[in-house]
């Protein structure tokens, strides 16, 4: 049952059998309104013709069941109620009833029976309902006997027909499995059913989102590769280095270096990991992150960081916010922010995160007193691997691409700006309301 042809064949022929059913039984009761009309219309011609007759003249061979066409049976009765004449023997007839049409139910069954009085007798004739059935019946079923005849044409025919619809189908799935893995090209739309135009837009989205993804997937790799040349080509001279080292105070310069080296490649695929994760994210999970929460727990984490630079970092403000998405996510965005505030923010500065909520959107403030970034660069350091000439200390370019590709996925926003006295650098997150 997994093929549309045998499917819709199967409805189809079904509703037409449907169909078929209630036409029969519309017939049939068509059938058994004229057999009413008819027989009544012979029981009443009978009654009255023969009740004027002597009751000699009425004795007549009686006749077989079998071969009596209609099946009428007449009675006749004196004035006084003694039967005095019946044509066919039955085990049980109808009594005397009343006088004109009535039904009268038997152990034989039911009888539709018409009487007519006279001075010296009563006259009535009777015949079984079933009679009248069994003509109706007969009739339907000649009326429905061409139909029936004819289904198995129809269901030939169907099944052609449907074949020659689906025809579509079958030349896009040939298209579709020619395709190389990767050619993705737009499916062409032309020349198809209404019903199907649709499943090829899909496909065409899919494939549209797919090669986009295949890019920046590529350009991940080449970028990384690229990046990942120089630290790694830092470790071999500082190795190097290392080994020709003559004194105890060159050995200990040279294995700090190469540890400081060390620490730079380790962030670097880190950073590098966390960028692939986020990217490759279709639809964050979406749970409620309570984001006033997890800045204090991202603050903490960073205290002894800030600390070490004599730098203040704190919650300037914080207030009960809401976000819908991923909670690793969200921290993740979260520190990367703190952490490139208090990394850029020279000694003795101050790093202020604050939480708000904006007509039920969750807004997320980090500002800083560090260099700032300037306005024509304030969109271009969102690519990765971007830095600014003379920025220090040396990094990745790889912590605000991050924080916006975690943004993108949450459907939040990122801005830019000068801090509250002109230098420095504000970072705000805007949020979706958590209801949408």
């Amino acid at each position: 049952m997994n093929s549309l042809r045998a499917r819709l064949l199967i409805w189809l022929l079904s509703g037409v059998v449907l169909v078929g059913a209630v036409g029969g039984w519309i017939a049939y009761a068509n059938a058994l309104s004229q057999a009413d009309a008819f027989f009544d219309y012979e029981l009443r011609q009978t009654a009255l013709l023969l009740v004027d007759q002597p009751v000699e003249y009425q004795l007549a061979p009686t006749l077989p069941a079998n071969d009596a066409a209609y099946d009428f049976v007449v009675q006749v009765w004196t004035i006084d109620g003694v039967i005095a004449y019946q044509s066919q023997p039955h085990t049980l007839l109808p009594a005397i009833t009343r006088l004109g049409f009535s039904n009268v139910t038997t152990s034989e069954g039911r009888w539709r029976v018409f009487g007519v009085q006279r001075p010296t007798k009563v006259l009535q004739v009777a015949q079984p309902m079933r009679v009248r059935q069994d003509q109706a019946a007969v009739l339907a079923l000649r009326a429905l006997r061409p139909f029936a005849l004819l289904l198995p044409v129809l269901a030939v025919l169907i099944w052609i027909a449907v074949g020659h619809v689906l025809e579509p189908l079958k030349g896009l799935t040939l298209l579709v499995r020619s395709r190389g893995v990767n050619e993705l090209q737009p499916l062409p739309d032309q020349q198809l059913p209404e019903e199907v135009r649709p499943l090829v837009g899909a496909l065409n989205g899919l494939l549209s989102r797919l090669g986009a993804t295949l890019g920046r997937e590529r350009a991940f790799l080449l970028d990384a590769a690229h990046e990942l040349r120089t630290p790694l080509t830092a470790l071999h001279l500082q190795m190097g280095a290392l080994s020709r080292a003559a004194t105890d105070a060159e050995r200990l310069e040279a294995t700090e270096r190469l540890s400081a080296g060390v620490q730079r490649a380790i962030r670097l695929v880190e950073q590098l990991l966390s960028l692939s994760r986020q990217e490759s994210r279709a639809e964050p999970a979406r749970v409620g992150v309570a984001l006033d929460h997890l800045a204090r727990e991202v603050i903490t984490e960073l205290v002894p960081v800030s600390d070490a630079k004599h730098i203040d970092l704190g919650i300037s403000e914080s207030q009960p916010a809401a976000v819908m998405g991923d909670p690793d996510a969200v921290r993740t965005l979260l520190r990367n922010l703190v952490d490139n505030a208090v990394r850029y923010t020279p000694a003795g500065g101050q790093v202020d995160v604050a939480v708000q909520q904006d007509a039920g959107r969750a807004v997320l403030k980090v500002v800083d007193t560090g260099p700032g970034i300037p306005p024509e660069d304030r969109e271009r350091v969102f690519d990765r691997f971007y830095r600014r000439p003379g920025t220090s200390p040396p990094g990745s370019g790889l912590g605000l691409a991050i924080v916006k590709a975690i943004a993108d996925a949450h459907r939040a926003t990122v801005a830019l700006d000068s801090g509250p006295t002109g230098a420095g650098l504000a970072v705000t997150v805007t949020f979706p309301a958590a209801s949408s």
